[in-house]
């Protein structure tokens, strides 16, 4: 038998699966315990090991019997959007300590006079300047003046500095100033975090550089002493197992690689779910889908090419001007590509000077959490509508372990919505839905028009505790054919973090144009980048097989962005430049439909990527049809229909083969999956509920 627990903090809910193998070798074979509970903001440690304890009691066995802990959290990109990280200096070029303010010197949204930029992390006041200077190729032009740097050591000890970054010019060609100077710092101050820019992003541009080390100083004393508290209160439990921390491009890292590099853990929560979707994509043969989570706080949506979710090395948090490209922190780390809106179970309704019915991106969060809740929260939110459709049955709202209020949430949003309107409250409790509906139909439909992508007639995975409520009216806006409901769906992403391989990804700068193309200097930089990523890789999984991936970001000679080119080969000689530029052409044509003749292309940086080996699921079996009449129905509010009977199943009575006709509600303990009156479902081989829309 092997056990293995995974832990997902959201901002209400705070998920936690246990799966236990009795059979290792034979796929597909294990047995989930799942629960969700409360997130608790002040100390979330609490609201993980109230709920490994409870999954641990369903399954019967002890806490030395866990083999593998998975973690993984929105606490680091809560503080940033919340600005509730440490006091932060940044030590800089001198000259240059307003980088991170000047930003790349535009406007994002180029005629609103009242525009709005995000501060930076670093006040002006902590923004330190340090006499030094590389030149691009990594010269010495002025020397760094050490003595400088131990004059500012009094500035951090009077501003009560608990982390520092340091970020010079040109430091990712060579590093040694940065080095330096964090030495001098941890000499006087050893208690002190320092944040090197030449290691967490060792690329070209600096105002990226600077903000994403900014963003790691200012995120590691809270997430390296809420880690260290976890791992320790695991083990007080009798966990001996190593904790694994999901990482935002899908991949799994060490405790201590996550304390040094917490900017890493932005988008772990959502990436936990989109390898979720890769999984059922690769079991039913889908190779593009549209990957649908919607939990308390926020809707994710990913989409996926061949069965895999886009990476990116660019990712923007904390935007401040209605979720605008170039209205938030820009920050250099490996990312699965997705838009993430504030429209979950959470959100908060309210009306516009317009009369408009807007829902979030405000969120009730766990405290006080939606007005059916009973614990204080008198605001109307979707999962307050929710329940006044009775899409919702209170009985069974997390197995009955809570008790919602169906009174307080009709009240909520008499009061907060249908009385300012002058509408019935069924009509203001269909506005809410179809508004949230709306607002994660335009961010898809964004979304896929960005990646050159059409979603009509395709297939949709949804999952965490909203998403199964609200699938069929997303499906329907975006002319979507087929849902598909994991088992589980309700802690979807959890379950995800289980199907991660262990993985690391390394970048470097390191300046090639094709026609002076030096394939030594090039083999040194790929050859490092692989041997500490095999490391990071080694300390968490052993001596277990592992693939590596290289590729390059490349661009002709005079533009101002680059592609990402993925490389056939993992070392150079002499002629493979020619190469190079074969893969460069045909990923150049496969976005433009042609190349530029006569150009010529450069390399600016190497990327590595090392993780375990995952194995393909086998296709899901289909199994003979067996329609299902079910014994109960209950009155829900359809927005087309109004109030009409649905069937009420427990997920729980259905077996592989079962089929039911629309409109249905089936019902588990962290989710109801809403049947519309325009679709079917039936249970695959995998137990997997899937929805189809009839012609």
């Amino acid at each position: 038998m092997t056990a293995r627990l995974a832990a997902d903090i959201g901002g209400t809910f705070t998920d936690v699966v246990l799966e236990i193998d009795a059979d290792p070798s034979s796929p597909g074979g294990s047995t989930l315990h799942t629960v969700k509970v409360l997130t608790t903001p002040r100390s979330p440690a609490d609201a993980v090991l109230e709920g490994v304890e409870v999954v641990l009691e369903q399954a019967g066995i002890e806490a030395a019997e866990v083999e593998l802990v998975v973690h993984g959290t929105t606490l680091a990109t809560n503080a940033l959007i919340e600005r509730r990280g440490a006091r932060t200096a940044l030590l800089c070029t001198e000259g240059f300590r307003d980088s991170v303010a000047m930003a790349h010197e535009n406007r994002f949204e180029q005629y609103d006079i009242f525009m709005e930029r995000p501060d930076p992390l670093v006040p002006r006041y902590l923004r330190l300047g340090v006499p030094e200077r590389l030149s691009a190729e990594g010269e010495v032009l002025i020397p760094l003046d050490t003595d400088a740097v131990r004059a500012l050591i009094p500035t951090l000890v009077d501003n009560e500095v608990e982390s520092v970054a340091i970020g010079f010019l040109h430091s990712y060609v060579d590093p040694r100033h940065e080095i330096e100077v964090r030495s001098i710092l941890l000499d006087a101050l050893p208690h002190l975090l320092v944040t090197v820019s030449s290691e967490v992003c060792p690329e070209i541009r600096e105002y990226e550089r600077l903000s994403t080390a900014c963003a790691n100083a200012y995120v590691q004393p809270l997430m390296a002493t809420y880690l260290t508290d976890l791992a320790e209160r695991l083990a007080k439990l009798g966990v001996a197992s190593p904790l694994l921390l999901m990482l935002s491009n899908g991949g799994l890292c060490t405790l201590d690689t996550a304390v040094r590099w917490p900017v890493g853990l932005v988008e772990s929560g959502p990436a936990g779910g989109a390898l979720l979707a890769a999984r059922i994509a690769a079991e039913h043969g889908a190779d593009d889908l549209l990957s649908f989570d919607m939990g308390g706080t926020t809707a994710k949506l990913c989409l996926l090419a061949e069965g895999e979710p886009a990476t990116s090395r660019e990712f923007e948090v904390a935007r401040v001007y209605r979720f605008l490209k170039g209205s938030g922190l820009p920050l250099r780390i490996p990312v699965i590509d997705l838009v993430e809106i504030g429209a979950g179970g959470g959100s908060i309704a309210s009306v516009d000077q317009l009369g408009r019915i807007g829902v979030g991106p405000e969120s009730a969060g766990s405290e006080p959490g939606p007005a059916c809740y009973g614990r204080g929260g008198t605001a109307p939110t979707v999962t307050d509508a929710d329940v006044a459709a009775r899409r919702i049955q209170a009985e069974w709202f997390a197995g009955g372990q809570l008790d919602l209020d169906e009174g307080a949430a009709g009240d909520a949003v008499a009061d907060g919505v249908a009385g300012p309107l002058g509408l019935e409250v069924d009509s203001a409790v269909v506005g809410v839905g179809e508004m949230v509906a709306e607002n994660m139909a335009n961010a898809a439909r964004v979304h896929a028009v960005e990646r050159g992508r059409d979603l009509g007639g395709g297939a949709m995975v949804a999952f965490g505790g909203a998403a199964p409520l609200h699938a069929c009216r997303l499906a329907e806006r975006l002319g979507i054919d087929t849902v598909i409901v994991p088992p589980g769906a309700g802690v979807g992403s959890a379950i995800g973090f289980l199907r991660a391989p262990v993985s690391y990804e390394l970048v470097r700068t390191c300046h090639q144009r094709l026609d002076r193309f030096d394939a030594d200097a090039v083999n040194q930089v790929i050859d490092g980048l692989r041997a500490e990523a095999r490391l990071v890789v080694g300390e968490a999984a052993g001596s277990v097989p592992v693939v590596e991936s290289v590729h390059a970001s490349m661009r002709y000679r005079g533009q101002g962005h680059e592609i990402d080119v993925d490389l056939p080969m993992a070392r150079f000689g002499p002629g493979d430049e020619q190469a190079l530029l074969q893969a460069f052409d045909r990923t150049y044509r496969s976005l433009y439909t042609r190349v530029i003749p006569g150009m010529v292309a450069e390399v600016l940086t190497w990327r590595v990527r090392v993780s375990t080996v995952v194995l393909a699921p086998e296709p899901v079996a289909t199994p003979e049809p067996r329609p299902v009449t079910a014994d109960r129905t209950e009155r829900v509010l359809d927005p087309e229909e109004g109030w009409r009977d649905f069937a009420l199943v427990h997920r729980s009575d259905l077996i592989p083969g079962d089929q039911l006709t629309g409109p249905a509600l089936i019902i588990e303990d962290q989710t109801t999956t809403v049947v519309s009156p325009r679709f079917d479902v039936r249970v695959d081989g995998r137990d997997h509920l899937v929805l189809e829309r009839r012609s």
